[in-house]
């Protein structure tokens, strides 16, 4: 018996099986580093159309979750994908690295009460050493950028850049100082940005408090009574029993009704449709007596429950009569926006208004009855002074959303301190203000996913005047001069605001703490006092585009301030996205980007928060270590960003069962590349075997489905059409289809050079498909391809080999597609006569095919080579019309209607060779083993002739 193993075409690649991506990531990523390869990308893309992604900075604390990966990784994806596509997408990484929590790390390691420049100091110090951190982390990732010269929010230039850009806002007329309520928290000492604010429940003491009348004779006036006949009071309800000191007016809807209530020692007013469920939970019993719409009660006074105070009804829409409130509202300026707004639309003066609530959440020592007292500890105190007046009507604890500190996880309060504010509906010099330029900015900007876009409208057409200063050491300050008679700005602040950058350019945010007002205003200094609130630290993120997007900038790019895309998570609408928009329609009159893409925040497989306690954190560091960063890269991409992203162990490891699937269909490409030169074998389109043609036209289609799908950030779409590609396609057909040609036909005959050639022109097209995605994957997937080879995948573009069939073409899309079907249909049938023991296996039988004169006429003309598609012995085509008297085993209905199929197995011997049941196996004296083909396809045979398959 003779081994004619050494004349079949085995496959041989060096693409290993295994992708052992733990081990093998990091040698490419150090590879793609001693290339430079972000370098090389420029020059290879230089001159060409710019496409601009602007990186939002993390903040510099802390190891990077989850979350973080998957935003650095879709960016990656973009630009990657953008560089494929051939534009000029550079990538400058960036971290925000001011701020309270890194200030608030320093003073917890060191200290409270460091001097100013030495806090500073250590806090440049941990955030340079958080950025390195994160940026190993990254690059780990396989995410390609400008590591070697990211933005970092704490950069002299970028302080200076955003000192400039505070003076152009300035200049523009957008910037000044007022006493307003603002977000506080005491253990910041600071105010909050809204985005710092997030909702938990808090148990906090209900109240319902009698203020009595003082103007009685206007109140009977206004229920058309001659005279009140006993002592009358109004309800408020309100759950901040600390604000009630503050109290200053009441607040009262001007189209509500309100009841005049006898309740026997006293009249009470209420809402009207509110009287019956506020007397039982008064405890009390009345009848309404008179009643008269809200707005007679515009300007008739109060007189606070323990205080030597008056407090006026002001009219106000906001008013509401939900059950469990009396319909009027407690008004304590200092401590509530829609109150300070009333009252200083009523005239009351920033002088007149009380503010007893210190920084530190502790009532003023001055303040009788409570001061020195935190507001927390003083509520039961107040609800027991109220008692002891006897304007105490209900108390009852609730739970309630309420606003908390994000970092400390404690209670906000509203209140009204000085502070510098963006104002919303100030006329600039551009001639509209800031809220209608913001708002008609993000009319043009396109929102990925759609719904983006109501979702910031609303938020900026509802928002208040942006506070932008904070009391911290860290962060960028606010280099102003007010006179200390008039409070009034320096005449020329934006002249000095400029000298300011000049200095915090060459020697940081220092330049400003330490300067001496004399330096820059000379003998005018005596009259000035110099600022020292900084900026909050979204003004500094918000105004990146400003200094790191200009041409100017050594990140900048000439297309100037504004980016074609931003990308953050969906929790930016109320951050990133809406301070970019501010400042930048602030500055330049339009948002600094294009397009806005948001993605969803990662859970568990059970829809859950990511939290340590629960034990369902998945640690990107952990995944690199144990599947890989690709394996990572492939979850990223399959997900639908848009919501929720579920990671878990299991779901990482069905990631990593299509990520095989996707790898061993690239080594069988390759493995079957054996010997093929394609400067000297490749076959002429025209000239390849029908079914060659077919695939390398389904790659052509596929790759322009995929180029649309990343230009439309459709990453889920991309990673479905590979999948699906590799699956159906390949796997599922081709690939099988093929194996006989590739092994059996001679190693440089037209029919394996032309499957070869295909081979080469899919597997050059998949790994630039891939190389956005599985960037370490698609790297190795490309050196080990044969012919002329760049220096990386990253630099190449698409694939520019792929044709198509014409479509008259004999043998053309619909044809194949018929044939696959019937494929399809027929493995089933084989794999039930496996299971059934009829054959063992699809080359030891012999089908018949029963079909209808459409498909015989189809099918026909691959002639013999049908066996060959159907991977099985023999073929007979026969009417369907014939399928029920056939002979022997029966034949199976199939899924379509046209076709039926009989299995039998072949009555032949095995040739050794392509394991084809022959007829004419055993009848050659020379080679008894072998079948006339296989004989034809030995070196020294004549060939076999292919056309089809």
């Amino acid at each position: 018996m003779s081994d004619y193993k050494h004349t079949l075409n085995l496959p041989e690649t060096d693409f290993p099986m295994r992708g052992m991506l733990p081990k093998r990531e990091p040698g490419r990523v150090a590879q793609w580093q001693a290339l430079d390869i972000y370098q090389r990308l420029r020059e290879a893309r230089q001159g060409r159309e710019l496409f601009v992604l602007h990186d939002g900075p993390p903040y510099a604390n802390g190891s990077i979750h989850i979350g973080h990966a998957v935003n650095k990784i879709l960016k990656d994806i973009i630009v990657k994908s953008k560089s494929l596509a051939g534009f000029d997408a550079p990538y400058v990484p960036g971290w925000d690295c001011h701020g309270l929590p890194i200030e608030h790390k320093v003073e917890t390691t060191h200290g409270k009460h460091l001097p100013a420049e030495e806090a500073r100091k250590l806090c440049r110090e941990y955030a340079g050493e958080q950025v390195q951190g994160q940026l190993k982390d990254f690059v780990r990732l396989g995410v390609i950028g400008d590591w070697g010269n990211p933005y970092r929010t704490m950069e002299y230039a970028n302080e200076a850049g955003e000192i400039r850009a505070l003076a152009e806002m300035v200049a523009a007329g957008f910037v000044f100082k007022g006493l307003k309520p603002v977000n506080w928290c005491f253990d910041c000492g600071s105010a909050l940005a809204e985005a710092e604010v997030e909702y938990q429940d808090k148990k906090s003491d209900a109240i319902d408090v009698a203020f009595p009348v003082e103007d009685a004779d206007r109140l009977a006036a206004a229920f058309g009574l001659s005279e009140l006949a006993k002592p009358a009071a109004v309800v408020i309800w309100t759950t901040t029993p600390w604000t009630i000191p503050a109290n200053q007016a009441l607040n009262m809807h001007p189209e509500f009704t309100y009841a005049l209530v006898d309740t026997g020692e006293r009249l009470l007013v209420l809402a009207e449709e509110l009287v019956e469920s506020c007397l039982e939970r008064f405890g009390l019993e009345g009848e309404a007596i008179a009643t008269a719409r809200g707005e007679a009660f515009d300007g008739i006074r109060f007189r606070h429950p323990f205080y030597d105070r008056l407090s006026p009804v002001y009219l106000a829409d906001y008013v509401e009569s939900e059950v469990g409130s009396t319909g009027i509202v407690h008004s304590a300026p200092a401590y509530g926006e829609d109150d300070f707004v009333t009252c200083r639309a009523h005239g009351m003066s920033f002088d007149e208004i009380k503010n007893p609530v210190q920084g530190n959440g502790v009532y003023a020592d001055d303040l009788p009855f409570f001061g020195g007292q935190m507001i927390w500890k003083a509520n039961p105190q107040i609800v027991e002074k109220l008692a002891e007046v006897g304007a105490l009507l209900a108390h009852q604890p609730i739970t309630h959303s309420y606003m908390h500190c994000w970092r400390h996880k404690t209670p906000v309060i509203y209140r009204a301190t000085a502070q510098w504010f963006v104002g919303m509906d100030r006329q600039g010099s551009h001639g509209k203000t800031l809220r209608e330029k913001a708002l008609a900015g993000i009319e043009a900007t396109q929102f990925i996913p759609a719904w983006g876009q109501a979702r910031l409208h609303a938020m900026i057409a509802n928002r208040p005047d942006w506070c932008i200063s904070r009391q911290r050491n860290w962060g960028v300050p606010i280099p102003f001069f007010l006179h200390k008679t008039s409070g009034e700005l320096h005449p020329r602040t934006v002249e000095l605001m400029e000298d300011v950058a000049k200095r915090v350019e060459s020697e940081g945010i220092d330049a400003w703490f330490r300067l001496d007002p004399a330096e820059l205003l000379g003998e005018e200094a005596g009259d000035y006092d110099k600022v020292t609130d900084t900026l909050d630290v979204w003004f500094d993120s918000g105004t990146t585009h400003r200094h790191v997007l200009r041409g100017s900038h050594p990140h900048g790019h000439e297309s100037g301030p504004r980016a074609d895309l931003y990308l953050e998570g969906s929790d930016q609408h109320r951050g990133w996205f809406h301070s970019s928009l501010l400042t930048g329609c602030a500055i330049d009159g339009h948002p600094p980007y294009r397009g806005l893409l948001t993605h969803g925040f990662t859970v568990d497989a059970q829809g859950r928060k990511m939290s340590k306690s629960v034990g369902n954190v998945v640690a990107p560091q952990e995944v690199m270590d144990k599947l890989g960063a690709d394996i990572l890269r492939l979850w990223v991409a399959s997900t639908d960003y848009s919501g929720e992203m579920a990671v878990s162990d299991e779901i990482l490891k069905r990631t990593a069962d299509v990520y095989r699937r996707i790898r061993n269909t690239a080594r069988f490409l390759l493995a079957n590349l054996s010997g093929f030169a394609p400067e000297r074998d490749a076959v002429p389109f025209d000239e390849m075997l029908a079914l060659d043609q077919w695939v390398v036209d389904r790659a052509a289609q596929l790759q322009a489905r995929i180029e649309k799908a990343y230009e439309e950030y459709r990453f889920l779409d991309v990673y479905q059409q590979v999948h699906g590609f590799c699956a159906r396609e390949l796997g599922g057909f081709y690939l099988d289809v093929i194996k006989d040609r590739q092994y059996t036909t001679q190693s440089d005959s037209l029919a394996r050079r032309s499957a070869q050639t295909a081979l080469y022109q899919v597997v050059e097209a998949l790994a630039r498909w891939v190389a956005p995605i599985l960037s370490f994957t698609a790297e190795e997937i490309y050196e080990n391809i044969p012919g002329k080879r760049g220096e990386s995948v990253l630099l190449e573009e698409y694939y520019g080999g792929l044709e198509t069939l014409a479509e008259d073409a004999p043998l053309g899309r619909d044809f194949w597609e018929q044939v696959l079907e019937v494929k399809q249909a027929v493995n089933k049938c084989l794999e039930e006569a496996r299971n059934a023991k009829t054959i063992k296996s699809g080359l030891a039988a012999e089908v018949t095919l029963y079909v209808d004169d459409a498909l015989h006429a189809t099918l026909e003309r691959l002639g013999d080579e049908l066996r060959f598609v159907l991977l099985t012995s023999d073929v007979h085509l026969a009417p369907l019309s014939a399928s029920e008297g056939a002979e022997g085993d029966a034949a199976e209905a199939t899924e379509l209607d046209n076709l039926r199929v009989a299995v039998a197995a072949s009555e032949y011997n095995k040739c050794d060779r392509c394991w084809h049941h022959r007829e004419d196996v055993g009848s050659h004296a020379e080679h008894p083993e072998l079948c006339g083909r296989c004989i034809s396809n030995l070196p020294e045979g004549p060939g076999e002739e292919r056309h089809y398959a």
